[in-house]
Formats: structure tokens, C-alpha cells, sequence
């Protein structure tokens, strides 16, 4: 055990808490498993909204005025901003020019490589 300030840590039990990916394993399967990719995917779409949530409020535009701009309504806006959809490519690279963002699609480790 380690005091600091008055509290005590128990680093053995610090040590034994499960990682991440043992954490994900245990609740959706193993990564493959049709249960791990539907949370994977699930994951992703609510990553992506929250990066255009992010862009659209550093640009200062609200959701209708960023739907207006890419042909789209807010409720469409709404729904990628909270994960509920996953805007088609076209439409994702009208979203990214709407809010002066660039798209570069690089090669990089899979998202199961990275989390390993």
C-alpha cells in the first residue's frame, strides 16, 4: 500500500483491474465475433459524430445552418452528431468542406491493432 495525502492505494489491486481490451472482450466477444464488430462499428459512428459535432461548433454554425450548407436537414445532422448514422462518403466529404475541414486518407494500423 502507498499513502499519498492522506489516502491509501492499493496497488495490488490497481494490478489486477482488467485492461481495455480484456474489459471489451468479456462484454462484446472477441474481436471477429459479430457481436465485438457491431459494437466496433457502433464505437466508430459515435466517434465520427462527435468530430463533426466538434468541427461544427469550432466553425459556429448550428445544426441547421451546417444541413442547410450540405443539402441536408438538422434532424440528419442531429442523427450523425449522436452515432444514430453513418453519413455515406459523399456526403461526409460535403460535411468536411462545409466546415473548411480536409479529408487525407492515409494508411494506418487497424483500429484492433491500435487498441491491442
Amino acid at each position: 500500500m502507498i499513502k499519498t495525502d492522506n489516502k491509501k492505494i492499493n496497488l495490488d489491486k490497481i494490478r489486477n483491474y482488467p485492461t481495455v481490451n480484456e474489459a471489451l472482450d468479456k462484454e462484446y466477444g472477441l474481436p471477429g465475433s459479430a457481436s465485438r464488430e457491431k459494437f466496433t462499428g457502433k464505437a466508430q459512428a459515435y466517434f465520427t459524430g462527435q468530430l463533426i459535432e466538434d468541427a461544427r461548433k469550432k466553425a459556429h454554425l448550428t445544426q441547421e445552418e451546417l444541413a442547410i450548407k450540405v443539402g441536408s436537414n438538422k434532424s440528419y445532422i442531429s442523427r450523425i452528431e449522436n452515432g444514430k448514422t453513418e453519413p455515406k462518403v459523399s456526403t461526409f466529404y460535403r460535411i468536411a468542406a462545409a466546415l473548411g475541414l480536409s479529408v487525407d486518407l492515409n494508411p494506418i494500423q487497424s483500429y484492433e491493432t491500435i487498441l491491442k
